[in-house]
């Protein structure tokens, strides 16, 4: 072997695990991370806002979804990820203001339709945050069919984007609220 494949092969040796956990895209948290999540329809009190902070509600809308199972969402926040839901649920979390990135990843490739082909199971997005403001993200995932147990038309996707509040309380008010923790 020469110097130089001996460099390439040390270098690939190195470098594998670390992809093994990249992020998957701006916002997202460490790609091993999995999620337990638990839901219950029972709706909390509107959480007291922070002195100093801004909420930020992430809602999974599945309505677009005609597949099963169905997907687990895991939502990052500025690299680190803060929460999961799966079939029409929310959460939030408290923010300090400033610029911030937030991320929505499937947290399993196994999404009912991998026989497909290609999906997008990542979405992205930016938002500057106001202390005493609350913003909301929807990640609606997204795989169609003509007609009931027709064949799927579409690659299954998430899109991520920001919601009216007005229009995310009415999700909320419809969703169970999700409670998740990291996988042991």
């Amino acid at each position: 072997m020469t110097r130089v494949h001996v460099t390439l092969i040390a270098s690939l040796l190195l470098v594998c695990p670390l992809l093994a956990n990249a992020q998957e895209g701006p916002g997202c948290g460490p790609a091993n991370v999995k999620f337990d999540i638990s839901t219950t329809k029972k709706q909390p009190l509107a959480p007291a806002l922070q002195a100093g902070k801004a909420f930020v509600y992430f809602l999974q809308d599945d309505l677009k979804y005609n597949s099963s199972p169905r997907p687990t969402t895991r939502f990052g926040l500025d690299g680190a990820w803060v929460g999961a839901t799966h079939a029409n649920s929310y959460f939030y979390v408290a923010v300090d203001p400033g610029e911030h990135q937030v991320c929505a990843n499937w947290q399993s490739d196994t999404t009912g339709l991998s026989w497909i082909g290609p999906k997008r199971s990542t979405a992205a997005a930016e938002f500057t945050a106001e202390a005493g403001k609350s913003y909301y993200f929807r990640a609606e995932d997204i795989a169609r069919r003509n007609e009931p147990n027709g064949p799927i038309i579409s690659e299954p996707e998430v899109r991520l984007a920001a919601m009216e509040p007005a229009e995310a309380q009415v999700l909320v008010n419809s969703f169970s609220l999700s409670s998740s923790h990291p996988k042991k």
